[in-house]
């Protein structure tokens, strides 16, 4: 199972209509939860969502509408009795931040928290789907972008191992080493490219956009001005909707969810507006408790 559920979607502040931050992605067994903002633990469960699940949690950078909720959801994981660890990635500049937030509050510490820092121009870890990137970007306080990439494989054709003979454990044995006998994996599979998930919050422009952003299924990315107010958003460091939409359209993005609204702003339809002048493809404009599934595997990505 491959979907994004969407917890929250306001900048800066909440409003009636939008909780902080939070978007929980469900990419097979990984569980990653990014940016949970003030109140995320609260969304998750009107979303019906658990923690349990959680293997991974990301954060951005340390402003509150990105990371107050990360107590109470430690906490959650801790009173749920979580049994696996949990690893925490943040910007290690902001180690103390992230000290802070850890312990908040006095409660029974029953988890195994890892703390995953994120340092230098460029950050990866393997994960059981691939890989995790996460690159810096340009706002007021050190921030990162991720990107999750999995690797391109092999789908195996049920009538071309059929018609080589080729059944039960020796599958698996042809996989594994590439060759059967006479019979190579080129032979009786096709090929199945990676899907990938980019998730880029507060930022200007910079290369790191592109770079994480490049051919992934799905990018979420801060919408957080309208054009009318691009010199604003250049100043504090971060995007407007028409730029989100001409990076997805440079990166041969597939589909792009658009979020992290202002409050300025009443009519949310503008932001697709704008957006739909640089991008064709499909736009999301994210709400709260939204779920969008990653767009079928293709055969060229």
């Amino acid at each position: 199972m491959r979907e994004l559920a969407v917890l929250g979607t306001a900048s800066q502040v909440p409003t009636r209509h939008r909780n902080h931050n939070g978007y929980l992605l469900r990419f097979d067994d990984e569980v990653i939860l990014f940016d949970p903002g003030e109140g995320t633990q609260r969304q998750m469960l009107v979303a019906g969502l658990a923690v349990s699940p959680i293997t991974r949690i990301c954060v951005t950078h340390f402003h509150g509408d990105h990371s107050l909720g990360l107590p109470g959801v430690l906490q959650r994981i801790s009173l749920d009795r979580v049994p696996h660890p949990v690893t925490v990635h943040y910007p290690a500049a902001g180690q103390e931040f992230y000290d802070r937030l850890r312990h908040a509050t006095s409660y029974w510490d029953n988890a195994e928290i890892v703390p995953g820092p994120v340092d230098g121009a460029s950050f990866e870890v393997p994960i059981p789907v691939g890989r995790l990137t996460a690159l810096p970007l340009w706002h007021s306080l050190p921030t990162y972008g991720y990107r999750v990439t999995e690797p391109d494989g092999r789908r195996m054709v049920p009538s071309l191992l059929a018609a080589h003979g080729i059944s039960g454990p020796a599958v698996g044995e042809l996989q594994r080493a590439g060759r059967l006998g006479d019979v190579t994996l080129d032979q009786v599979s096709t090929a199945r490219p990676g899907q990938s998930f980019a998730f880029i919050m507060d930022t200007g422009l910079c290369d790191n956009v592109y770079a994480l952003a490049e051919g992934v299924d799905l990018l979420v990315i801060e919408s957080t001005f309208l054009e009318e107010d691009a010199e604003m958003a250049r100043m504090v460091g971060h995007l407007t909707a028409r730029q989100a939409a001409a990076v997805a359209r440079e990166s041969a993005v597939r589909v792009l969810v658009l979020t992290h609204f202002s409050q300025r702003y009443q009519d949310a339809s503008r932001y697709l507006a704008e957006a739909r002048l640089e991008f064709d493809g499909e736009i999301v404009l994210a709400e709260d408790l939204m779920r969008i599934s990653f767009p079928p595997r293709t055969a060229t990505g």
